[in-house]
């Protein structure tokens, strides 16, 4: 992986990344550093109030940030079976997790990818990061390192030199405690 050691020591300053996700890129951070959480904001100028997406490479490493206890067995077991995979889950946050992840809402989405250059990124990290398209609002997502460059290459980001998956289509977002989709993968 070309420049996994410098997009890990990006996160560990407190600085914004974007990386490769299942379809698109994603500009994302350290979800415990409140100044890197603001960053992304001022990147994506994407208001506060709604939150961003925690991306894992291992339920494990969600479970400081996510509540399970106030979820059935039942539902625990469907969110674990869907992952890794492009399933985002709406589920209950803890309250010691920033404000600023999950936004005006007293819940959480996470996802667990599969995407082995997110998975990489995670694992050197050693915790989740924030998840959110990457490109400017209103402008299409990046699907590619040039494309990020001509949309964000101005904003101080670091970018990881990787690829794609093949999605056409964004995650799937559903509820935990419903079971609804809200948004069709």
């Amino acid at each position: 992986m070309k420049n996994l050691n410098q997009v890990v020591e990006a996160l560990n300053i407190g600085n914004v990344i974007a990386y490769p996700t299942e379809g698109v890129f994603g500009v994302g951070c350290d979800p415990d550093n409140e100044q890197a959480l603001l960053k992304v904001l001022d990147v994506k100028q994407r208001p506060k109030e709604k939150g961003l997406i925690l991306i894992a490479a291992s339920i494990e490493q969600l479970l400081p940030y996510i509540d399970l206890e106030q979820l059935t067995e039942e539902q625990v077991n469907t969110i674990k079976a869907s992952w890794p995979g492009p399933v985002t889950w709406i589920v209950p946050v803890k309250t010691t997790t920033l404000s600023l992840v999950t936004g005006q809402f007293n819940s959480i989405a996470v996802r667990v990818t599969d995407h082995s250059q997110v998975k990489a990124i995670c694992n050197a990290f050693g915790k989740p990061i924030t998840s959110t398209s990457a490109n400017l609002s209103g402008l299409d997502p990046c699907r590619s390192v040039a494309e990020v460059e001509a949309q964000l290459g101005n904003t101080g980001v670091v970018i990881f030199q990787g690829e794609v998956g093949n999605r056409t289509q964004p995650t799937e977002i559903r509820d935990a405690k419903t079971g609804n989709t809200l948004r069709q993968g």
